[in-house]
């Protein structure tokens, strides 16, 4: 029988080889210390390149095959224990009625950025998912038939507070002075803003389960630029709106999918993440995996956190780094990563052993218990 990709349906997915990454989320025993890198799809990669070369950033999120491709990559080349989908988070504000371009050199830029609160009117407040995102949900069901098992699928969104920046910045910005000011200056309008994303972003991850993502992931990309009570107001409510909305609508369905909130620089707020309906809470470079560990009370797994630059060090530098944050860690509940996602110029034989430094040592440490 010959399918047509296009043609595969979200179900009959060929059986799981590999649950480390799994059972690592639920604080299980794996048999090593599973590993992923965020954007593990991407620049750095030769073949990313040769696909994407003249091709429109987001032309290719809406390419279900495109996508399939790019995530695949990567696990080609190394033994990642897990797979994210290739998409990007400002598929949402597009599916509000945004126009969102990737302009070379600049990054994501939003032409007409929301400026006052009345520009919220604009907006597209209740989005058929099933509709305005259906590219992704293609894309998943795809990629879970043509993994083959090898490994789990993860799907991701933004969170609320970060798409809100984008939407109000109208593109990247260290300081997110505009969308600050939105907080300081339109309180009700702010909530009303993250309020209705919150929504989207709930029907969007069930979207994903349903297509067949096998984990979740929630990017804070921006919870660094809020003071700790601006994340008590403004980003943490959402955050566990989403967990708690997205776990109960997949109960009643017998569904269980582990979780994962990354909130980048947000180490002020650890305490409550680990508090907020995630089994996983990732972590950037900028803390101590001892810290994490104790701050967080062994109420969650962890996700992270070596710093991204370390991949710039010779090899055996790289499996000092590796041996050393495992050792902090520890093997259980945890998950390998970077502190946030590969860069373009990064030499792929180091993510390599980057890989390899993980499972190698999560062994060793393992065998000797």
């Amino acid at each position: 029988l010959i399918f047509c990709d296009h043609l595969l349906l979200p179900k009959d997915f060929p059986k799981l080889k590999n649950d480390a990454f799994l059972l690592a989320c639920r604080g299980q025993e794996t048999p090593h210390v599973p590993v992923w890198c965020m954007r593990q799809a991407g620049r750095y990669l030769p073949e990313f390149r040769e696909s994407r070369a003249g091709k429109d950033f987001f032309a290719t999120c809406r390419s279900p095959s495109a996508c399939c491709e790019l995530t695949l990559q990567p696990l080609r080349r190394f033994p990642f224990d897990a797979a994210i989908i290739f998409s990007d988070i400002l598929v949402i504000p597009q599916a509000m009625g945004m126009d969102v371009q990737m302009v070379a050199g600049k990054g994501p830029t939003f032409p007409e950025p929301l400026k006052e609160p009345e520009d919220l009117l604009l907006l597209q407040s209740k989005v058929d998912v099933n509709k305005e995102l259906d590219y992704v949900f293609k894309a998943i069901t795809l990629t879970r038939h043509k993994l083959e098992g090898k490994v789990p699928l993860i799907g991701f969104t933004g969170a609320p507070w970060t798409l809100m920046a984008y939407m109000i910045e109208g593109g990247g910005s260290t300081t997110q002075s505009k969308a600050k000011r939105w907080l300081y200056r339109h309180p009700e309008a702010s909530h009303q803003l993250l309020k209705m994303l919150t929504d989207i972003i709930v029907e969007y991850l069930l979207g994903q389960v349903a297509a067949g993502a096998q984990a979740l992931q929630v990017f804070e990309s921006h919870a660094g630029c809020l003071g700790p009570a601006e994340f008590q107001e403004f980003s943490l409510p959402y955050l566990r709106d989403i967990a708690r909305k997205v776990k109960d609508q997949l109960k009643e369905s017998g569904q269980d999918v582990p979780m994962i909130v990354f909130a980048k620089d947000g180490h002020y707020g650890l305490e409550d993440l680990s508090q907020s309906h995630y089994e996983v809470v990732g972590l950037d470079w900028t803390i101590d995996p001892r810290s994490a560990r104790e701050r967080t009370g062994g109420k969650v797994s962890l996700q992270g956190n070596m710093d991204p630059c370390a991949l710039y060090a010779p090899k055996e530098r790289i499996y000092e780094i590796v041996k050393k944050m495992l050792e902090g860690f520890g093997t259980r509940g945890y998950i390998a990563n970077l502190g946030h996602g590969l860069y373009p110029d990064m030499d792929p034989e180091n993510v390599g052993a980057f890989v390899e430094a993980v499972h190698a040592h999560s062994r060793h440490l393992l065998n000797l218990k």
